[in-house]
């Protein structure tokens, strides 16, 4: 018999975060979470994109085994600024029972019909920095710290309920020795002068801070015409630069600033922290931590987060500066190996981007929806 029940208590909350700590125990390519780190993003009093959305969670039992959970969720900047009525769904887990999948799902349908939406997808967090997508090609490699990893009858679960692929994403990689410097450096030379453009390299984290709210502004600003784009508040700014701006190295953040200091380009690229958190296995404390520390020193694997270019700049060769600094700051580091997080199938200007690097599409996958 299955049932559900809202995880509200810290207790119930923490068996939330906990459930695919078992579902996927040892599992080679799973790579866990901070325990503590989700905690504080379901913590209405800590995380502000609840002063803009709303969610509830839920774990599914049979008997007295947990066996799935889920997040329903609404953002209701997107309801209403964007007039897209969904309601939304993410940090599914579940084993193989698509009755689970199915009671699980029932009650984020409750939750959208309570607001009179129209159709759900997932899954998918509360904006466009959190984790997003169900794999459906690629079981075989390792996840990171801002995906999530699944298992492949997850998206047979969907499609048996209904559900069609909305959104696709596809993850890249390319060794480091594929990035040809002669591809950019008389490229980027050219643009430096010709727009009176100039590369900004941090050495400190202290250095960057001043300027976090610019990039947030031009991240809001160019992706502002992605379809899946719901911008993030001032709330939002201050939170993300608290909680993931010390993570990562300072001079894997460029900037590209015209003659004014305006801000017109930037890239964060972060160092793999994947075999480093499955040894973590969710905690921070006691050795933890250094294991976080030693991968941002050592990891010859980095991840390209997120690149934005000022509406205004695009298509005029600014990556081609940001990827000479890059250049630079990995044969220094020793980098090995360069791997794209998810990135729309559709998005043809971010793929060109990377053209001259001959990267292999590696993973895919997907949100899926529903009518209500």
């Amino acid at each position: 018999m299955i049932t559900i029940k809202e995880a509200i208590s810290k207790k119930e909350l923490s068996q939330f975060v906990k459930f695919p700590f078992s579902l996927y125990k040892d599992h080679p390519y799973w790579v866990p979470p901070i325990i503590s780190e989700e905690l504080e993003g379901f913590d209405k009093t800590k995380n502000p994109a609840f002063e803009t959305a709303e969610a509830h969670f839920y774990i599914a039992y049979d008997n007295d085994k947990i066996v799935g959970r889920i997040a329903a969720i609404i953002n209701w900047d997107e309801v209403n600024k964007q007039q897209k009525r969904k309601v939304r769904f993410g940090w599914w887990d579940v084993i193989n029972d698509i009755e689970v999948t199915k009671a699980l799902l029932n009650k984020v349908y409750e939750f959208g019909n309570s607001h009179g939406l129209e159709y759900i997808e997932g899954p998918m967090g509360f904006s466009n920095l959190d984790k997003v997508g169900v794999i459906t090609e690629g079981f075989d490699e390792i996840g990171s710290m801002i995906t999530w990893y699944n298992y492949p009858y997850y998206k047979t679960h969907l499609e048996q309920l209904g559900y069609t692929m909305e959104k696709e994403y596809v993850e890249n990689k390319f060794p480091f020795e594929n990035v040809k410097p002669e591809f950019f450096f008389k490229i980027q030379e050219l643009i430096k002068k010709r727009y009176q453009l100039q590369p900004v390299n941090f050495k400190n984290t202290k250095d960057i801070m001043p300027h976090v709210d610019k990039m947030f502004d031009l991240f809001n600003s160019s992706y502002a015409e992605l379809s899946s784009f719901v911008a993030i508040n001032e709330s939002q700014k201050a939170y993300f630069k608290r909680k993931y701006i010390s993570f990562i190295n300072p001079e894997y953040i460029k900037f590209v600033e015209d003659k004014d200091h305006n801000l017109v380009a930037f890239s964060i690229v972060m160092p793999s922290f994947s075999e480093a958190l499955q040894k973590m296995n969710g905690k921070l404390f006691p050795f933890g931590f250094m294991h976080l520390l030693k991968a941002k020193k050592q990891s010859d694997t980095v991840l390209f987060y997120l690149i934005g270019v000022a509406p205004e700049y695009q298509n005029k060769g600014v990556t081609a500066i940001i990827f000479n600094e890059y250049y630079n700051t990995f044969t220094e580091k020793g980098i090995k190996n360069c791997i794209r997080t998810p990135e729309l199938s559709d998005n043809l200007a971010i793929q060109q981007l990377w053209k001259h690097f001959d990267p292999v599409i590696f993973r895919k996958r997907a949100t899926f929806r529903k009518d209500l």
